[in-house]
């Protein structure tokens, strides 16, 4: 066997491994640091109405199905945590959902879901 295929090989390897640390390091950083708290779910109904019902409804109550977050779980499943923290920071401009990831911190993003986590299956 060629130098060059154990080259190949190796770079092959790191470079799985990278991108399974990196998987394993994007799943801890998405958990939800208030996940089952309801004493949370309050406060989080009262940012998610100041910040997100002007577009998705008071209290995540929006007849459109594509704007109605009660439906993450149904419409995401397990990777519900992961498609909300992604276009919450990142926007989705072509569905005029705006960047949110430097104009509201962290916290209030988690206790946003927190909420909707409180909320899912109702409609």
């Amino acid at each position: 066997m060629s130098v060059k295929y154990h080259i190949v090989c190796a770079a092959a390897f790191f470079l799985s491994s990278a991108v399974a640390i990196a998987a394993q390091e994007n799943s801890e950083v998405l958990k939800n640091p208030y996940e089952g708290r309801e004493d949370v779910v309050a406060e989080g109904a009262g940012l998610f109405n100041q910040y997100c019902s002007h577009c998705h409804g008071p209290n995540a109550v929006q007849g459109e199905r594509p704007r109605d977050l009660r439906r993450l779980k149904i419409r995401y499943g397990d990777n519900a945590i992961e498609t909300f923290w992604t276009t919450v920071n990142g926007g989705r401009m072509d569905k005029g959902m705006p960047v949110w990831k430097d104009a509201i911190s962290d916290d209030i993003k988690w206790r946003i879901y927190t909420f909707l986590q409180s909320v899912q299956g109702q409609r």
